[in-house]
């Protein structure tokens, strides 16, 4: 009998740990996996993600309920979201778009239960290939078609007022500015004073490309005369006051446009590559208003061996010397950047 004993208080010993460890496991898996908000800056809001709207999410954490803005939003860690996705998002973020590519390629949508999950998957996978298109390399329609297949789909999705900006680029991209105009209007809708003056900064911008020279300074004088004071807001109106410099070339004020533009050019930031290359292109569309093509070309060269990152400005760039060298007695540096124009932004030549 004595051995059945020893099995009874055996048992009896271990059941109490047992039951613990279950315990345990059971709190870990209540409390670890859940959704997780990381803003800008600061520490992420862990918890559950109760609604999802352009505006903003709202997430329940420690029995609170908290309204946090899309432009305070970096990223969103979904609980159960397939780790393809975490590594195709944080490249993305990243700017690796081939990387992010390669990685949301393999996530599964038919295995995820989730809606916000699958939405999640889907913009960033539209959005990394917009990005290879407007770098030349990749189908600007087929990119646009996957955004307005995202949009059409998720409407109330946080990342509708980035998909309408993207939609606004690749409208840029082919030359439809009509439509373009369009996308980017809908940013006025966005919660934020700084969305609200992006909106009317890429419309004055696609007015100008437009050669819709009032209605671009209408807008682009908005953007410079707003009351805002953040770093983004200030930013936006450095781009303004270089695109009200071309409206006033384009216009026949060379000579204040150039002010302007130099007033800029004494204060760049030349980490800010897109800014950057932007107040350059305009400084050389001031040198041409006034008949100076070297200065114009040394303007566009800038752009051109320091910041040909950036693909819309580097290929504005590059069509402006095009026209530019043989005027300064380099017809062979001129069919040398028509080379490259049509080798890196296959349709942007003219």
């Amino acid at each position: 009998m004595r051995p059945v004993k020893t099995r009874c208080l055996r048992t009896i010993r271990i059941l109490p740990t047992t039951v613990c460890l279950l315990a345990w496991l059971g709190v870990a898996s209540a409390y670890g996996q859940v959704d997780r908000v990381y803003p800008n800056s600061g520490s992420p809001v862990s918890g559950k993600i109760q609604e999802i709207l352009p505006q903003g999410v709202v997430i329940e954490s420690g029995g609170k309920q908290q309204n946090i803005s899309v432009d305070k939003i970096r990223r969103i860690i979904f609980q159960d979201e397939p780790s393809s996705l975490t590594r195709g998002r944080d490249f993305v973020l990243d700017g690796q778009f081939e990387q992010a590519i390669e990685a949301l390629g393999t996530v599964d949508f038919a295995a995820i239960k989730r809606d916000v999950i699958k939405a999640d998957a889907m913009f960033y996978l539209a959005r990394s290939e917009a990005a290879m298109a407007l770098m030349g390399r990749g189908n600007v329609a087929e990119a646009a078609r996957k955004m307005n297949a995202f949009v059409t789909a998720n409407r109330q999705s946080l990342h509708f007022f980035p998909a309408a900006k993207i939609l606004g680029d690749l409208a840029v991209a082919s030359g439809n500015y009509d439509q373009a105009i369009r996308y980017y209007t809908a940013l006025a809708q966005a919660p934020t004073a700084e969305m609200k003056i992006e909106s009317e900064y890429l419309v004055g911008e696609a007015h100008l490309r437009q050669g819709k020279l009032p209605e671009a300074e209408a807008s682009l004088a908005k953007v410079i005369g707003a009351s805002i004071q953040s770093p983004q807001g200030l930013r936006l109106q450095a781009l303004a006051k270089a695109g009200q410099a071309v409206v006033w070339a384009k216009q026949g004020q060379g000579e204040k446009a150039l002010e302007q533009v130099n007033s800029l050019v004494g204060t760049l930031d030349p980490v800010d590559s897109a800014l950057a290359a932007r107040i350059y292109n305009a400084q050389g569309a001031c040198f041409e208003a006034l008949g100076d093509q070297e200065g114009a070309v040394l303007a566009y060269l800038h752009t051109h061996l320091m910041f040909s990152s950036q693909a819309d400005a580097h290929a504005e760039s590059l069509s402006r010397l095009i026209d530019l060298w043989p005027q300064v007695g380099n017809a062979d540096r001129a069919v040398q950047a028509r080379q490259e124009l049509q080798q890196r932004y296959p349709g942007r030549l003219k």
